[in-house]
Order: C-alpha cells, then structure tokens, then sequence
C-alpha cells in the first residue's frame, strides 16, 4: 500500500473530517466513548506504519546469516567493499552481496569487468556472455562513492538492488551462478577477498 493512500485513510479517518457515504463519523477526543478513540489512534498508527513493513518483508537478507566483509583494491585503491549474506552454505542460493562503492565507476566499466571475470573463471559461450552483458547493462546505474549494489542469488535467478532500491532481475540461473562466481569461486582472481567473505561472524 502506498504512503498516499495511507494519508488518505489516515484523512477519512481523522476527528473534524465532514461524514462520508459508508464512512461513520469518528468520535471526537474526549467525548462519550474514549477506549473507541484509542483503539482509532492504534488504528491509525498500524496504517502509518505499513511501508516499513512491507520494505522489512522485501529486505534480500532476511532469513539470512552476516558471514564476512572485505575489500577489493586495484593498484592499491579501493575499489568497493564487500558484504556477504547467506544461509549454512555460503556458496549456495539464497545468498546476498552487497558492493559499497568508493570510487565512480561508470555502468558499462562494472559491465565489462563483470563479462572478463566470467569469462576468466571459464564461462566461455561469447554469444551467451554477450547476452548476459547486454542485460547487466539495462540494469546497473553509474556509482558514486558511498553508493551500494546488492546482489541476491536465488535458485533460479539474480535480483539486483541499488540503494535499497530494486532494479530488477536476470531470470537466469546459469547467469545467477556465473555472476556470483566472481566473488566465491576458487578460481576468483581476488582470492583474499573471497576468503574473507567467506569467513563467518562470530555468534
């Protein structure tokens, strides 16, 4: 439910408001029946409160462990950093990846240096690569320092997210494997990074 059409219930519901076809007029505060006005207030903050929940229910890493954090640098610079979500096995779906930028980047330099890794770790199909690139392109945005893609591995797919925004999915499961391959296969070429992702927290 949006937030306008909470405000608008939260309208119709307000005291002074003029009574509505199918609407009861809302009892005014300190008149003959105050446990109705409190259980209006509680009314109104549950509605109030329905876009955290529904984004709350909608976070990729519910129902998920934290396990490690790391940095990739290039040339001694750092790049993003890395945060891993996942249940028991942290190589296997449903799983999270979070990227916390610290540079710009332009969308197509993350695109092509997502299609070199997967062709380095043996995905080697160009035409398929090709295809896989040309989808990532419609969804990554530039990034700015401070800036965060996250990732979620499902079985059958890969869901994208930018600033706890979605940006959609590639429907795609051999996709799905070949991206996150990047980070934890053993043949990765930022092999520290994947074993300190890979290193669950304490407690």
């Amino acid at each position: 439910m949006s937030s306008n059409s909470n405000l608008l219930i939260v309208e119709r519901l307000a005291p002074g408001q003029p009574e509505h076809e199918g609407y009861a007029r809302p009892l005014e505060i300190g008149g003959k029946n105050p446990p109705a006005c409190a259980a209006r207030r509680r009314i109104l903050l549950a509605l109030a409160a329905l876009p955290f929940a529904v984004f709350a229910r909608t976070d990729p890493t519910a129902g998920l462990s934290r396990w490690g954090s790391g940095e990739f640098r290039r040339f001694g610079l750092l790049v993003y950093e890395a945060t891993l979500w996942a249940a028991d096995d942290p190589q296997r779906p449903p799983l999270a990846l979070k990227l916390t930028y610290r540079r710009s980047i332009a969308a197509q330099a993350i695109v092509d240096a997502s299609v070199k890794e997967m062709r380095h770790l043996g995905f080697s199909d160009e035409t398929t690569l090709q295809r896989w690139g040309q989808q990532m392109t419609r969804l990554f945005p530039n990034v700015m320092p401070g800036d965060h893609i996250l990732g979620y591995f499902a079985p059958e797919a890969a869901v994208f997210y930018f600033n706890d925004r979605r940006l959609g999915s590639i429907e795609d499961a051999a996709f799905a494997r070949a991206f996150f391959a990047i980070w934890l296969d053993p043949k990765t070429s930022a092999p520290e990074l994947r074993a300190a992702l890979l290193k669950r927290q304490a407690g």
